[in-house]
């Protein structure tokens, strides 16, 4: 038996629970793995809530909350290729397992080894903020030298994309609240505070001819104020907001398998992708780790340290 955090049924935080479990048995395709560190996402409670079931992999109740994992591999499922019992790995729970929990299933096309040199902590946020930066920057495929405008920079997609933009070179403005600077700023962004200012103005005055691109971590009203911002309305690139086309932009493609996991990793490696973790909590404050994302009030990556 291990313990596991989750909810009971959709709804908010008076859903969520701790339990013990056992633990789960790999599937076809599936690796069982020692959580050693989860990472903590916006999906996570989006899914809790129930708005986006159809990620849930049909799985009873009570369900494990979290996406994203790193720890090693327990054991192995049929047709798994590539992973090996032993073996220190990162990726999805995307058939539903959860991470917050002492061991969970991950998708073996959706898990990829650890390298020596990334530590478990900095490699359970690459699998949502990590493959998502490469994921946006290389279908902008902006040149050296170009600006682009980060909309809602100081969470860990945001500053994700902010430092491999700037690891390509790229001129990177970025909007987010006050308690977003010092992150943002340290890293190199040129930070427009929207709680303090026009974000428009503020914009149009560091960047008088328009952004190359785009790119969106807000949607809404927000993504409606940044996009005529934009010099090429092709440009502008939103992750969470499926609406974008009706502006002439676009929504990202995800590519979550192995080897754009590999990817990220590598470039954790050079020190490209270097996540902006502000905070670690052990399991039994996964409550408060997840608030803390849902209520919008922290900046960059949060982690649960389960091991």
């Amino acid at each position: 038996m291990g313990q596991a955090w989750g909810f009971d049924r959709y709804g908010g935080p008076e859903v969520q629970e701790f339990f013990d479990r056992p633990d789960p048995v790999p599937g076809r395709g599936e690796v069982l793995i020692r959580v050693e560190v989860a990472g903590v996402n916006p999906l996570d409670h989006l899914l809790r809530s129930g708005l986006v079931d159809g990620l849930d992999g049909g799985r009873p109740f009570p369900r494990v909350l979290g996406m994203e994992a790193a720890g090693t591999v327990l054991a192995r499922g049929e047709d798994v290729n590539g992973l090996e019992v032993g073996d220190p790995v990162f990726g999805f729970a995307l058939t539903g397992g959860g991470t917050y929990a002492e061991t969970t299933v991950l998708s073996a096309p959706n898990t990829a080894r650890i390298p020596a040199g990334v530590s478990a902590t900095v490699a359970a946020t690459l699998p949502v903020a990590g493959t998502t930066a490469v994921d946006v920057l290389d279908q902008l495929g902006l040149p050296a030298g170009a600006t682009v405008l980060v909309n809602g920079v100081g969470g860990g997609v945001g500053l994700a994309v902010a430092r491999l933009a700037i690891g390509r070179e790229l001129r990177v403005i970025g909007t987010g609240s006050t308690a977003k600077r010092e992150h943002a700023e340290g890293i190199g962004v040129w930070f427009i505070d929207y709680t303090a200012e026009d974000v428009a103005a503020a914009a149009q005055e560091l960047v008088p001819g328009g952004f190359d691109g785009i790119v969106d971590l807000v949607g809404g009203t927000s993504l409606r104020t940044v996009a005529p911002l934009a010099r090429d309305p092709r440009n502008v690139m939103a992750v969470g907001d499926a609406s974008v086309p009706d502006l002439g932009g676009r929504f990202v493609e995800r590519r979550v398998d192995r080897e754009n996991l590999e990817r990220s990793a590598r470039l954790a490696l050079d020190g490209v992708l270097a996540p902006v973790i502000t905070a670690v909590h052990p399991l039994s404050e996964a409550p408060a780790a997840l608030a803390a994302v849902e209520n919008g009030h922290t900046s960059g990556k949060v982690v649960i340290k389960v091991a």
